[in-house]
């Protein structure tokens, strides 16, 4: 079985940068993945009109259409859920964080960079949207900002990711969304830690990404902004330029050669992952509002050292390549 971030088509495998894990006899986790694919298919069957609403989200202020059986409904409003049964929610204004999500231990055996491991190490799956969750598994951005926050005192956060925006893109009202922001600054304040944040450069890049990016950086302005701040953290940002990119699209264009050289949408990195110093989660969906309530998407997130230390030197590998350009910071005020 493999979770990560390549899509099943040869420009993927071969003109774009990916990530994934891959897993051989491991059923649990293979069984637990099995559940949230037919869960999908079920959703495939059902006619949209019959098993949708329009709720009210006041967690993130907007109208969203949504499953009838989504504890956004009063609970004498919703259907009967086709899906495998769940936590039970009560009504609620957004999505509850689960105090106790679902682990997994299993026994993962590594052949490692650094040493090959063969130990019990508590792993987890996280979903989106958060509709799709069965028994106690963990909606998809709990699990990312989970990882954020189980970084160490003075320890260090890498998160990769080809997009990156704190809003939504492809909802008819727009969704700001700090989340992941947030846990950044969080760990910045109260942990003291180094938080490295690497988005992708590329043809298709969002041009008010980096607005974003400018504002996470600022929170090291704040950080020093008071002598009575107890705060040694920050956050470090980089571009991952893919060479090439620029030349990505359409060879011929009216009748005409366009000088390209690549088909479109290659020649970028496009991995999706966050390590701490004692957590890895490895995911599908770029770090956009969208990917986590109105697409599907799936991480898998472990304790183990052995998959954390090689995903902390992909991680330093791309960081220190010549294929990285710094984000300016925005300019304290006088």
């Amino acid at each position: 079985m493999y979770i990560g971030s390549a899509n099943n088509d040869w420009k993927s495998l071969t003109q774009v940068k990916e990530l994934g894990i891959y897993f051989a006899g491991c059923p649990q986790i293979a069984k637990t993945v099995e559940v949230y694919f037919q869960n999908l298919w079920t959703l495939s069957t059902l006619n949209s009109t019959t098993y949708t609403r329009v709720a009210w989200d006041k967690q993130w202020q907007t109208s969203r259409k949504v499953p009838c059986w989504s504890h956004f409904l009063h609970p004498k409003e919703r259907c009967r859920s086709p899906l495998p049964l769940s936590i039970n929610v009560p009504y609620v204004d957004g999505y509850p964080s689960l105090a106790n999500p679902e682990l997994l231990d299993v026994l993962i055996e590594t052949p490692g960079i650094k040493r090959p491991t063969k130990e019990h190490y508590l792993s987890y799956l996280s979903f989106a949207p958060p509709e799709l969750s069965f028994d106690k598994f963990q909606a998809d951005e709990q699990g990312w900002v989970d990882t954020i926050k189980s970084v160490n005192t003075g320890g260090m956060v890498r998160i990769n990711t080809m997009d990156w925006l704190g809003q939504s893109q492809y909802a008819p009202q727009t969704v700001f969304w700090p989340s992941l922001s947030s846990a950044i600054s969080e760990v910045i304040f109260s942990k003291n830690a180094t938080v490295r944040l690497l988005v992708a450069y590329w043809t298709h890049f969002i041009p008010n990404t980096e607005n974003y990016l400018k504002s996470l950086l600022y929170s090291n302005i704040l950080c020093a902004s008071s002598k009575y701040n107890h705060c040694g953290g920050k956050v470090e940002i980089r571009y991952y330029v893919v060479p090439g990119y620029n030349s990505t699209g359409p060879a011929i264009a009216k009748g005409a050669a366009t000088g390209n050289r690549y088909p479109d949408f290659t020649r970028v990195n496009h991995g999706k992952y966050a390590v701490s110093d004692t957590r890895a989660n490895i995911g599908t969906s770029n770090l956009i509002w969208d990917y986590f309530y109105t697409t599907a998407g799936v991480s898998f997130g472990t304790y183990d050292p052995s998959i954390v230390s090689q995903l902390q030197d992909v991680f330093d590998a791309d960081w220190d390549s010549p294929y990285t350009v710094p984000v300016k910071p925005l300019e304290a005020s006088m």
